[in-house]
């Protein structure tokens, strides 16, 4: 049943994709919402989850992330925990009612290890204890702001913020709680990424910076195709929403933009060796016995 549902799964969410416009999208601004509580201030991670849109602020702030209602922009949902972050800059998805909260922003590239959290989110407020997981560069300390989660795989993966040019580490397969867990390095990125987010079938990666969004392939990531963004203040977030990106930015009341994907994004994602493995799967249960 597992692998049936995972099949479904990529079968219903690749089409979405396959029908984006085609060619480069224009960089339109449509508001999706505006984040109406006076406490998000700095919107700097993004994640849709069970129709709601899971926001965080950048550093300085508590151990707390907002679950949104995209249809109103209104905190339906806070999620608090005991221990304040060191900078948090960065959310993924965890499963369902559940997102990794990555504390991983080291600006002075001073920090022996930074941590991911998962912790549980929804309507209504609650107090956790998170599961934390310690991670450490195998090259010495780095600053990141995105954070990424493979949506078949589980398995997480950084993006380091350099100037001219980023570098991607992933993360163990299994996180130990005890840890430390030894990042491996595995790919290169854009300068200046702020955020990430995988495409639904985890074939394809699209990755913000500050002006532009770059597509790139899983897992060669390989650049494949980048668009301009809207104008924003400080671009920090990007979230796949169905067939559209959701992009953010810091700011009191600050707007949540909807941004259409390449006609590539959907040729990428049929790359992903979990769509390839799962077609030739429902090739042989199709043929006679």
């Amino acid at each position: 049943m597992k692998g049936t549902h995972l099949l479904l799964r990529v079968v219903v969410t690749v089409p979405f994709l396959l029908g984006a416009a085609a060619g480069v999208p224009d960089a339109t601004d449509e508001v999706a919402f505006r984040f109406t509580d006076r406490d998000i201030v700095e919107s700097s991670g993004l994640v849709a989850v069970d129709g709601l849109v899971v926001t965080t602020n950048d550093s300085g702030d508590s151990g707390r992330v907002f679950a949104v209602d995209p249809s109103t922009g209104a905190t339906v949902g806070v999620t608090r925990w005991a221990t304040d972050p060191e900078d948090v800059e960065a959310l993924a998805p965890a499963g369902p009612g559940r997102v990794w909260v990555a504390d991983i922003g080291d600006n002075q590239h001073a920090r022996a290890s930074v941590s991911v959290l998962r912790v549980p989110v929804g309507r209504g407020d609650r107090d956790v204890v998170p599961e934390a997981y310690e991670l450490v560069y195998p090259d010495g300390a780095r600053d990141a702001e995105a954070l990424l989660s493979h949506p078949v795989t589980g398995q997480l993966f950084l993006v380091t913020k350099g100037v001219f040019a980023g570098t991607v580490y992933a993360a163990p397969q299994r996180l130990r709680p005890d840890g430390p867990n030894r990042l491996t390095e595995v790919g290169q990125a854009p300068g200046l990424v702020t955020d990430a987010t995988f495409l639904p079938g985890g074939g394809g990666v699209v990755m913000r910076t500050y002006t532009a969004a770059h597509l790139s392939a899983f897992p060669s990531w390989q650049g494949v195709e980048s668009w301009e963004l809207p104008d924003q203040d400080q671009g920090e977030g990007v979230a796949l929403a169905g067939d559209e990106l959701l992009v953010s930015t810091e700011g009191a009341r600050s707007q949540v933009l909807r941004v259409g994907l390449p006609a590539s994004a959907g040729a990428t994602d049929l790359l992903s060796p979990a769509w390839t493995s799962l077609r030739w799967l429902a090739t042989a249960y199709a043929r006679p016995l």
